[in-house]
């Protein structure tokens, strides 16, 4: 009897751990102040922790339906219609899942197959690809460029081909901020119902939209309600990235297929927090997500303005908590390097901009997250002045 043969699965080969991950680590490692991960360490609101707290108190520990507790897939559908502008039926378009992050993978199982390409917008977000990668799809990229990331059809036209099978719109995006607005929507749009494809959007940033920046859902659009899967999730609105509670929303022939997967892999969501969360949403008005939204754009104000003085040229982002800064003045000849020389010499974390991009564009960039209480990112950009 010998030891196991270890053979990992081919559907993990070239797979390594997140730039995202990996610069936490080293943060934690050197003690400095974390502005890589969206780990998002604001309040919770009180509204929801009091409900969750009694959800767990009344013992409602049971599965849930798999597609969610009832008061939740209400809330959702009602903020569909409200804020998306996208009409939801609660018994048979919603399904709750495992953050956001759980409706992509639940809408890859249900409605790609391995050899699909898919399109994605670069820069993205590394889980978006490496969850593509995993379930035997192939990425097609679309590299925007910066600093306004503009998109044009040829774009598209350039990467299709008789294997593609869906798009993902990453609005407002991580890492750039750029949000995709009506132009942008209405190319994707007629690009996918002239080539048959199903769009996928994450929204989870769609209430952090800055200046005069409008979050549009695609599914809104003519033609497309039928042929797109809209996710978002609470991590970042209430600020609860840890509890992992998501949705996908799409038509009853989609949301089927996601809901089965769903139901196979996690059964459910933790049946107290969604019911913690439904409370929440309840009794949260429209305020909350504005004063949400102004206080995001003063934080971005803040670290735009350190950086830009500091000598790392900011991207100026139009939502969502992050911000592209271009390190070239460092000297570095990666953006692991100039990120990890960030850290060492003033004791801030950020991520390289190579774990964004597929080219070398993101080797002059990195990303700062600046969801952080206001003594936190205080403490950052006074760190970050020392750099000029």
């Amino acid at each position: 009897m010998g030891s196991l043969s270890v053979r990992k699965s081919k559907r993990i080969e070239g797979l390594v751990q997140s730039d995202i991950r990996r610069m936490t680590l080293e943060c934690n490692r050197l003690g400095g102040i974390n502005l890589g991960q969206g780990i998002c360490d604001m309040p919770t609101p009180p509204e929801v922790l009091e409900a969750t707290q009694a959800a767990v108190a009344e013992d409602l520990s049971v599965y849930s339906r798999y597609d969610g507790v009832e008061p939740l897939r209400a809330q959702i559908a009602a903020k569909m219609e409200a804020h998306n502008k996208r009409p939801t039926d609660p018994e048979s378009e919603v399904v709750v899942t495992i953050g956001s992050t759980g409706a992509f993978a639940c809408t890859c199982q249900a409605m790609l197959n391995p050899g699909d390409e898919v399109i994605l917008f670069e820069p993205y977000y590394g889980y978006h690809r490496n969850t593509l990668t995993v379930a035997g799809c192939v990425p097609r990229f679309v590299p925007l460029a910066p600093p306004d990331w503009k998109l044009d059809r040829a774009m598209l036209d350039a990467v299709v081909t008789d294997k593609t099978r869906a798009i993902l719109i990453n609005t407002p995006s991580n890492p750039s901020g750029k949000v995709f607005g009506r132009e942008d929507l209405e190319v994707i749009a007629g690009f996918c119902q002239e080539n048959d494809l199903l769009a996928i959007t994450d929204e989870i940033y769609e209430y952090i939209v800055y200046d005069d920046a409008e979050h549009i859902s695609l599914a809104t659009l003519p033609g497309m309600r039928e042929r797109t899967v809209t996710m978002s999730g609470f991590s970042k609105t209430f600020s609860i990235t840890g509890w992992r509670l998501g949705y996908a929303v799409a038509p009853p022939e989609i949301a089927g297929p996601i809901g089965l997967v769903n139901d196979l892999c996690y059964i459910c969501a933790p049946s107290p927090l969604q019911y913690g969360v439904a409370h929440g949403m309840a009794k949260l008005n429209d305020s909350y997500y504005t004063q949400m939204r102004d206080m995001y754009q003063v934080k971005r104000d803040q670290i735009c303005a350190v950086l830009e003085a500091a000598g790392l040229p900011p991207i100026r982002p139009q939502g969502a908590y992050y911000v592209l800064a271009d390190v070239s003045r460092l000297g570095r000849s990666t953006a692991r390097e100039a990120s990890m020389a960030i850290l060492e010499q003033v004791g801030v974390a950020s991520v390289p901009g190579s774990a964004f991009f597929t080219g070398e564009v993101g080797e002059s960039l990195v990303r700062f997250c600046y969801a952080k209480e206001d003594e936190v990112l205080e403490a950052a950009c006074e760190r970050l002045a020392r750099l000029a």
